[in-house]
């Protein structure tokens, strides 16, 4: 039987772990600019999929994606057998790495923003010297009653 909130409360956890394994024990410098981002296990527990994002140096660099990988595939079995020691559970779940592409999709929609506004900027200053076509009143004028009816 599935026990969700169990295996919810394990992924939070795990993360905790490989994220604070990463800061202070394992000492790959590849692993620097590495952050955990979630994890989800499934509901036998017994995988556990770790998503993580790279951030580059500076502002400008790239990050570098494939050696955090590379790192992370080299560090599994450490970071398992911490998990198993922390968690306290009978079956150590096998951990698997995967690159969290949610900045990646902030950024693309940063970008589509950004002509979007200057789409929207170059409207305006078309539309600052226009007129209108037709009657610079198109709506006809509420029709007034008179005595008369």
């Amino acid at each position: 039987m599935v026990d969700q909130a169990r295996a919810n409360r394990l992924a939070k956890r795990i993360a905790q772990i490989v994220a604070t394994a990463l800061e202070r024990e394992v000492k790959d410098p590849r692993l620097a600019m590495v952050t955990i981002t979630d994890a989800r296990v499934t509901g036998d527990l017994h995988d556990a999929t770790v998503f993580y994002s790279v951030r580059g140096e500076t502002v400008d660099a790239e990050p570098d994606a494939e050696g955090a990988a590379a790192a992370l595939a080299s560090a599994t079995g450490v970071l398992r057998s911490m998990v198993g020691q922390r968690t306290g559970v009978r079956f150590t779940p096998t951990l698997a790495f995967v690159r969290d592409a949610i900045p990646e999709g902030v950024r693309k929609f940063d970008d589509l923003l950004a002509q979007t506004r200057a789409a929207d900027a170059e409207v305006a200053r078309l539309a600052s010297g226009a007129k209108p076509a037709g009657d610079p009143d198109p709506y006809k004028a509420p029709r007034e009653d008179t005595d008369e009816d």
